[in-house]
């Protein structure tokens, strides 16, 4: 008998070891000490350069040879270097300042230390380019220099997770590899800023919370007077890059997030101290100048939410939106009781809003009828026809070439100014002691307008016919599968926000004193157009209600305050609008859908926001 011997062998094969993680290292070699002891030592040193002389003359704007007391662009200096020490004390850990970096305190520093730098930099190349050369700076401009340079290297040798590269294949060309090696670079790069998640904000008693909104409001009304109330073209500037990369900081530092998150939770109080912010901005100027400004970044905005009906929410590629605007401008000219009008009727305010509303109505429903059935570049090219039909037709019906309607390229002269109640726009009134002029009396009647226009984009928004707009914008196919009527949804969206569009042209016909057809172009250098306003629904975040208002603000405001530049405004403009369409297509405010379309990346959102949230 034989035995049989069986070896036992171990089946399960040894555990694969796992990869070692990339050694967290920066972008300089620097030791970590090190690197925070340079953020902390420069960012001090930038907030006290402050308060010392970056010049000898005060031929540069804002004077800054004063001793102990920031003057100018070292105003915004002074911010973005408090912001980093207040990074970077939290980044060590000092209790108190721990909640100012909840996504993390390294991403936030680059930014501010950047902000600083670039301000910093900047002010003392303009000073040596206009005096003749860095000779001119004083010891204080020497010093805010090295500071701001030192902060910057600081954050540059902060660790982080490297990502993995993909290696070059040594069989490409030089340039395969050089190309290879400047995406690895470029990746790595970016990176290095990116900043963690925030974390959730603690339930806080309703009182905290609506004082911290209050406080956020508040800032954002003072950020925003600062701005428009700049008084020379490089403290503008200044403030464009302070205000840029400074709220990319506030970004990364989980901030915004946490903010964002407040008022959600809080969104109709959000909503009406917004409008209560805007309410104050006239009592914060000294005259009318900014007045203006403000009230015609009303009526942009205005007509751009309703061009966000149609292209954020059911996603009808309109290019001759600005169309309806002039056909309610004309409509209210033409019963405003203008002595040019040919039609020689004065009707009141309220009647002439309704007759803008229902021309633009009415021409939005004649021209969608036959048009919405097509899909995409069909109906982009459709939408532009009819501008410049409308425009051309304004033109024509001057008593010559048609029918005498509109006095042709002359236009409409000399509305009046609107009489409400007794209430004459016209007239300054006194208001808490504080004088109200034209201009700040058509701003409270916009906001006014704007209020109701906000309420029906919330509203159209959420509703049933809203989510129909979103299913057919998604895909127009499944949607129609679904039960769907696209043309009859399609229609209501287009004549909806024409119908808005008309609403603003009434009163902008009044502000303007004169209704002209150019005044109605696809494209131009002045607001309001086709074009600008499509971009200001694509830069300030399609779909969402104040992504828009954000966007036809600084498609308004920057413009406004670039005119120094003469033929290059444009120019500088486009190239803005090229990088912030490069690293943020989904606009400046998102909701958390289109964040997932344009970053495949990203993290897949417990629930998804609504519409217009």
């Amino acid at each position: 008998m034989t035995t049989m011997t069986t070896t036992s062998e171990n089946t399960t094969a040894p555990a694969a070891p796992e990869p070692t993680p990339a050694k967290a290292t920066g972008l300089l070699p620097l030791p970590l000490t090190t690197a925070r002891a340079l953020i902390l030592g420069g960012g001090a040193l930038t907030v006290v350069s402050c308060f010392l002389s970056w010049t000898w003359t005060a031929a540069f704007p804002g004077d800054l040879t004063v001793y102990g007391y920031p003057g100018g662009l070292q105003w915004q200096v002074l911010v973005t270097g408090l912001l980093t020490v207040l990074f970077s004390l939290s980044s060590y850990g000092v209790k108190g300042t721990r909640w100012l970096t909840p996504a993390g305190a390294d991403a936030a520093l680059k930014f501010s230390a950047l902000a600083s730098f670039a301000t910093a930099w900047y002010t003392i190349v303009a000073i040596s380019v206009q005096l003749g050369g860095p000779i001119n700076l004083e010891p204080g401009g020497a010093v805010v220099g090295v500071a701001t340079l030192l902060t910057l290297i600081g954050t540059l040798a902060l660790p982080f997770e490297r990502p993995e590269l993909h290696p070059v294949d040594p069989e490409d060309d030089s340039w395969s590899q050089f190309r290879h090696k400047a995406a690895n670079g470029w990746q790595t790069f970016k990176v290095s800023f990116a900043a963690g998640q925030a974390r959730t904000v603690r339930p806080l008693p309703s009182a905290v919370e609506i004082l911290i909104i209050t406080g956020i409001l508040a800032t954002g009304l003072g950020i925003f007077t600062y701005g428009i109330g700049t008084e020379y073209d490089e403290l503008f500037i200044g403030f464009l890059i302070t205000a840029g990369l400074g709220f990319a900081a506030l970004t990364k530092s989980g901030l915004i997030q946490q903010a964002t998150q407040l008022t959600a939770k809080h969104q109709n109080l959000t909503i009406a101290g917004a409008f209560i912010a805007a309410a104050l901005f006239p009592f914060t100027q000294t005259d009318d100048q900014y007045a203006t400004i403000g009230v015609y970044i009303l009526i942009f905005a205005t007509v751009a939410l309703g061009l966000n009906i149609v292209v954020g929410l059911a996603g009808l590629l309109d290019l001759g939106y600005v169309a309806f605007l002039g056909v309610g401008a004309y409509a209210a000219a033409l019963v405003s009781g203008a002595p040019t009008s040919p039609l020689g009727i004065h009707l009141p305010f309220w009647a002439a809003v309704l007759v803008g509303a229902g021309a633009s109505l009415i021409f939005g429903v004649l021209i969608g009828a036959p048009t919405l059935r097509l899909r995409g570049d069909y109906l982009a090219i459709v939408t532009l026809g009819f501008g410049e039909i409308f425009r051309i037709t304004m033109m024509n019906t001057d008593g010559t070439s048609g029918p005498d309607i509109t006095n042709g390229s002359n236009g409409i002269a000399s509305i009046p100014n609107l009489n409400i109640f007794g209430f004459d726009f016209g007239m300054e009134h006194s208001i808490a002691g504080f004088t109200i002029g034209r201009f700040a009396n058509y701003f409270f009647l916009m906001l006014l307008i704007m209020a109701v226009v906000v309420l029906v984009f919330r509203r159209s928004g959420n509703s049933r016919i809203g989510r129909a707009w979103v299913a057919i914008r998604e895909d127009e196919t499944a949607a129609l599968a679904m039960g769907i009527n696209g043309f009859r949804v399609k229609l209501i969206a287009f004549a909806l926000g024409a119908s808005l569009a008309g609403v603003a042209g009434t009163v902008q016909a009044h502000v303007t004193y004169t209704v002209t057809p150019e005044q109605y172009l696809f494209a131009g250098p002045i607001p309001p157009n086709s074009a600008f306003l499509l971009a200001a629904v694509v830069l300030g975040g399609m779909g969402t209600m104040s992504g828009p208002l954000v966007g036809a603000a600084l498609l308004f405001l920057i413009p406004n305050k670039l005119q120094f530049m003469g033929d290059y405004q444009l120019l500088a403009f486009g190239l803005a609008l090229i990088l912030l369409m490069r690293f943020r297509p989904e606009g400046i405010i998102a909701n958390r859908r289109n964040q997932l379309e344009f970053h495949e990346n990203a993290e897949a959102p417990a629930t998804l926001a609504k519409a217009g949230a």
